[in-house]
């Protein structure tokens, strides 16, 4: 018997959980049509950023509203067409063709770290046709004057003030690095958040130290990264409504079925797809399916969760007496030696 694996995630029905997370993979529709035909479940589009937003504003005033007085015969004080940034616009035009070319959700993300303008940008996502919105909240504080409250309530400002402009689900994309997470999680959902997705990658800086630059380095994720998203995911699992989408590390259908037991609705892929091509979505699809009829799992619903914090039969491994209980292993002493003072 084929097991079911349909999901919904924030109130859209999906045919499993799978889905292709935001990278320049959805930039042409050709590809968005393989991803398609590959059997994704959706796909994310990449961030617009608010500094691409604030640029063409930048552009706007200084190319045309500097010149508003100008007479109308100095046609030279019109910019060509060329340099004015066309990202904003062309963001909402590549939403309506995906939504033209396929007919799986497309879910925008949009990715800022202040409120200005949040709001009309993502009306106008909604307007174009996106399915629903993943809201990229980065924020890196630098300031030794800024408490941890006010970075979580700006960020809750943000979700609030988008949530209130718009009907399509939104889906908020965090960093591992807030003081309390499940407290994080439940004011994010008490600004309108329908889901989670769990975690961001960023790109951190590489340092040349014969010529003192830094430049930022792009390395795809591999395994062993999905071990603090299954953290996570199982502490957060069932405390709110939240739905939970795993991000990052997940590479293989192993990988997707822990990421199922630890609480994720959605999981969604990258860099396996960036290293192996857009069948290899089919392909794990169809290994987990495979996994779940060999071990009598007969849907999706029956395997969430099923290793989460509240269900699993060993809470403990997944909190702090496991650190304390790996650090003072016999299999640390049996690897390095016993500690010499």
């Amino acid at each position: 018997m084929n097991p079911t694996l349909s999901t919904s995630y924030h109130g859209i029905q999906l045919p499993h959980p799978l889905v292709v997370g935001a990278s320049p993979l959805v930039d042409q529709l050709d590809r968005v049509r393989a991803m398609e035909d590959a059997g994704a479940a959706a796909v994310v589009m990449h961030s617009l950023f608010e500094e691409q937003i604030l640029l063409d504003n930048l552009v706007e005033e200084t190319f045309v509203d500097a010149h508003e007085d100008s007479f109308g015969e100095a046609i030279s004080y019109f910019p060509s067409t060329c340099r004015i940034a066309p990202d904003a616009d062309s963001y909402l035009a590549r939403i309506a063709r995906i939504k033209e070319a396929v007919s799986i959700p497309v879910f925008a993300s949009l990715n800022g770290r202040t409120d200005r303008g949040w709001a009309s940008h993502a009306a106008e996502i909604e307007q174009a046709g996106a399915d629903a919105l993943e809201l990229n909240l980065y924020s890196q504080p630098t300031s030794d004057e800024t408490p941890s409250d006010e970075v979580e309530s700006k960020a809750a400002d943000i979700v609030r003030s988008v949530c209130a402009s718009i009907s399509i689900p939104v889906a908020v994309k965090i960093s591992p690095f807030y003081t309390s997470l499940p407290h994080f999680a439940r004011r994010l959902e008490s600004a309108g958040a329908r889901a989670l997705v769990i975690f961001n990658r960023f790109y951190q800086p590489e340092i040349n130290i014969e010529d003192l630059t830094a430049s930022s380095t792009l390395q795809l994720s591999d395994s062993s990264e999905l071990n603090l998203r299954l953290r996570w995911l199982a502490i957060l699992h069932g405390r709110q409504a939240l739905d939970l989408a795993c991000t990052g590390g997940v590479h293989s259908h192993t990988d997707v079925i822990k990421a199922l037991m630890s609480g994720a609705t959605t999981v969604q892929m990258v860099s396996t797809l960036l290293l192996n091509g857009v069948s290899r979505i089919g392909e794990i699809l169809q290994r987990v399916a495979t996994w779940m009829e060999d071990r009598e799992y007969t849907s999706i619903d029956q395997l969430r969760g099923c290793m989460s914090h509240s269900r699993t039969p060993n809470p403990e491994a997944i909190e702090r007496a496991n650190y304390v209980r790996m650090v003072t292993s016999a299999q640390l002493r049996d690897r390095f030696g016993p500690v010499k003072w």
